[in-house]
């Protein structure tokens, strides 16, 4: 998905619908920065964060990627994935297109040693992860549990508790992450 398309998409829609910046992050719990990120296409947004600012825009997301696909077949180059640099660091790859009314996520991610990505907060009910370690170790904390995956090991986990991910080997440590995020049914969510 081209960055600069899906800013302008979003945009649109925002003044289509005669919101400021701080208004739609108020409808969608999003900070102002990584909206105007988003908008100018600074910034890759995952499919969670593509679902919050759908809903603060009222439409499916599906209209915020609309003529990128039409649903049944979504190839991602390569070139289109989305990188972020994190601090200490870390890097991530999000391997997956974006696919309307799926909220998964396949993720590469990278920790140089002595990186602590740290504590993502817990998903909604019925969210779950798949992490698989390519090279070096990982420890990834579920709640107050660590659990220390070396090179091939796995481990799945219900997401709907505080989890964090972090490099004390002395080598840099490669892993991924398969995410199936459902997002939470309270209204204002």
């Amino acid at each position: 998905m081209d960055l600069g398309v899906l800013g302008d998409r979003v945009r649109g829609l925002r003044l289509e619908r005669g919101l400021t910046l701080q208004q739609l992050a108020d409808h969608c719990a999003v900070s102002v920065s990584m909206l105007s990120s988003v908008e100018r296409g600074d910034k890759a947004a995952t499919v969670v964060l593509l679902d919050k600012i759908a809903q603060g825009l009222g439409t499916p997301i599906a209209e915020l990627v609309a003529g990128q696909s039409d649903g049944r077949v979504i190839v991602r180059r390569a070139a289109e994935q989305d990188v972020a640099d994190e601090p200490g660091g870390w890097r991530r790859t999000i391997l997956t297109p974006v696919v309307p009314g799926v909220n998964f996520e396949w993720i590469h991610s990278t920790l140089p040693p002595g990186c602590d990505a740290g504590t993502f907060a817990a998903y909604a009910p019925g969210s779950h992860e798949f992490v698989v370690v390519q090279a070096g170790t990982l420890t990834l904390t579920i709640g107050a549990d660590p659990y220390v995956l070396a090179a091939g090991d796995s481990l799945y986990f219900a997401a709907d508790a505080p989890h964090g991910y972090a490099n004390h080997g002395d080598t840099e440590c490669d892993y991924h992450v398969a995410a199936l995020i459902m997002r939470s049914r309270r209204p204002g969510s």
